[in-house]
């Protein structure tokens, strides 16, 4: 079903910080972005000085920075100067913990204030922030922390205790664990964090650091292999700040509201990094989804700019637009989406419920920000993920056995790739070179995503090149979950897919064979799934898991995971030239 363009009117332009996209690509320097920027008095660049410290200089200390919202409602505020002095303990605490410049501390946490201190204070001692999603099971995080060389992990009690002590012995390197809500215990080097940060000094010089200088390791899951480190340094403040302004539309003293949890490259990018080097205030709710209590957050706080995923947006439609009548949405001023593909059911239904749509926009953890983009001045195509935002060059190309790349004709789908040079581009996968050459070829950055162009120049989401599922909004790497699996005593082999869910967009399905003498029954299925969850979490572990004989493989042993989705899915096989063993 074709859905027709919302075309914005004149007034909707001319209010946005991009009112012209062709002037502004056409002016738009990466060079004049930087200069936007304070940068480090006497030189240098930080990411945490650009978000903190150069606000309270400049005399916006007094600005609301975070309203903290807890589970039971309660508002805790932060100011611009209160954040400042704050991080100023913890980088004192980092630096009296032996914690040296470039070295890795990992957060372990929910959404709760502790987290976004971290975050920041990590940054300002010029140390690596890397942070860990709070419901991954422990061998995702001791891949994570492994690859990393983690030092120090900020985490609470119970976090510690049921998904960390169990690993702490395979982790030589991790010699601090500061707990948020725990007591001093040198022996085991765990240290009571409100105590230290109580009695540290506010007073910190932000460590003079280079734009190339490593400071933020985020972790995206490939097909095979272990997670890869995509390593981002300080010069990426630049798109931050950049995309900030243009995609999201954010304004000072904005009330902007994204609903990632800081565990993904969304939460730190968008959640802590953008709105605060843009000024605003922003809104943390440490609670899960749930469709009343955030139209109650968006209406009592007032939420002028808004940026969620596709997973939740369904989840609202879900719960009907019956239920906003309560609530005065009326301070809502620009929606963005991002995460994964957003429906045009989805753009369409925001239009009618909210009077605005959803802007989707795209990129990935190695891009570090927002590429492509439909933008507030910019008419949306329902389904479309828009254009690229001025400083980017995209392309949809194909490639030839030679390695040749060629852009593709207008409506001809192809891989989506980039011109290099942004300031957010990843410098590359830690300890992996090889991996992340692979990553680019004749000039451009191949995304590994499917994608074709139309005639003015969207981009429209087609699939993706390799098995990666998105599940909520969660990646997913199914050699991770394929993994846990086969550590269970009855597994031989395990293969995993993304089957499609109205709500999830994906949900994770695993095709399992059994050694010899077990038999597939209910009972195992449960106890697998079980097993599963415990090792992974629930937001990775299979929500299904099915028996078969033998995995369809190819000659080289790799499991076509490709074909056992195109049959439980009724679609064409494709080439199965290579095909050696089959479940048939």
């Amino acid at each position: 079903m074709a859905y027709a363009t919302i075309t914005k009117t004149d007034s909707e332009r001319a209010a946005a910080n991009m009112p012209d996209y062709a002037t502004e690509r056409a002016a738009f320097t990466w060079e004049a972005a930087r200069a936007r920027l304070d940068g480090l008095p006497g030189g240098g660049l930080n990411i945490a000085h650009e978000a903190l410290d150069r606000h309270v200089a400049s005399g916006h200390g007094a600005d609301l920075a975070i309203r903290w919202i807890a589970k039971d409602f309660s508002r805790h505020d932060f100011t611009y100067a209160d954040l400042a002095a704050a991080t100023g303990r913890f980088a004192n605490v980092l630096t009296d913990a032996g914690i040296e410049r470039g070295e890795t501390v990992y957060s372990l946490l929910g959404r709760v204030p502790d987290l976004y201190v971290a975050a920041l204070g990590t940054l300002k001692a010029g140390a690596v922030f890397s942070p860990l999603f709070s419901q991954f099971g422990p061998e995702p995080l001791k891949a994570r922390m492994e690859i990393g060389g983690a030092v120090a992990l900020v985490t609470s009690a119970s976090l510690y205790r049921r998904k960390v002590a169990p690993i702490r012995a395979e982790l030589p390197n991790l010699r601090t664990v500061f707990l948020v809500d725990g007591e001093d215990d040198p022996a085991e080097g765990l240290v009571a964090l409100p105590a230290a940060l109580e009695r540290a000094s506010e007073a910190f010089e932000v460590a003079r650091t280079e734009p190339e200088d490593m400071a933020l390791l985020h972790f995206t899951s490939g097909t095979t292999g272990r997670p890869k480190g995509a390593i981002h340094v300080h010069e990426a403040v630049v798109a931050h700040a950049e995309t900030g302004r243009i995609a999201l539309d954010l304004k000072p003293g904005d009330i902007y509201w994204c609903t990632a949890d800081p565990g993904w490259v969304t939460g730190t990018s968008y959640g802590i990094i953008a709105p605060l080097v843009n000024r605003v205030a922003m809104i943390v709710d440490e609670a899960e989804f749930d469709a009343e209590r955030w139209y109650q957050i968006l209406a009592e706080e007032k939420v002028a700019v808004w940026y969620s995923a596709p997973t939740a947006i369904r989840m609202l439609m879900k719960a009907g637009a019956e239920i906003t009548k309560a609530f005065d949405l009326s301070h809502l001023r620009f929606l963005a989406s991002v995460g994964e593909p957003l429906n045009p059911e989805a753009v369409v239904w925001s239009a009618e419920t909210f009077g605005k749509p959803f802007h989707d926009n795209w990129w990935q953890t190695e891009t570090g920000g927002i590429m492509i983009a439909n933008t507030a001045a910019m008419d949306v195509k329902p389904g479309s993920m828009g254009l690229p935002l001025p400083g980017i060059e995209a392309g949809v190309v194909s490639r030839d056995e030679a390695g040749n790349v060629t852009v593709t004709d207008p409506g001809v789908a192809g891989e989506l790739a980039l011109r290099p040079g942004w300031p957010s581009m990843m410098r590359g996968y830690l300890h992996e070179e090889a991996r992340y050459e692979k990553c680019f070829a004749d000039g451009w950055y191949l995304s590994g995503d499917l994608a074709q162009r139309d005639a003015d120049g969207y981009f429209w989401f087609v699939g993706r090149a390799d098995d990666v599922i998105k599940s909520a909004g969660h990646l997913v790497g199914p050699f991770e979950v394929e993994s846990a699996l086969i550590e269970h005593p009855a597994v031989a082999e395990a293969a995993v897919v993304g089957m499609p869910d109205e709500t999830a967009g994906e949900v994770v399905k695993a095709f399992v064979a059994l050694k010899p003498g077990f038999e597939p029954s209910e009972a195992l299925e449960r106890e697998l799934r079980g097993h599963a969850r415990k090792r992974l979490g629930p937001a990775v572990a299979p929500r299904e898991i099915a028996f078969r004989e033998n995995l369809p493989k190819t000659r080289s042993g790799k499991i076509m995971r490709r074909l056992l989705k195109a049959r439980e899915l009724g679609l064409p096989e494709g080439d199965i030239s290579t095909l050696e063993s089959d479940e048939r």
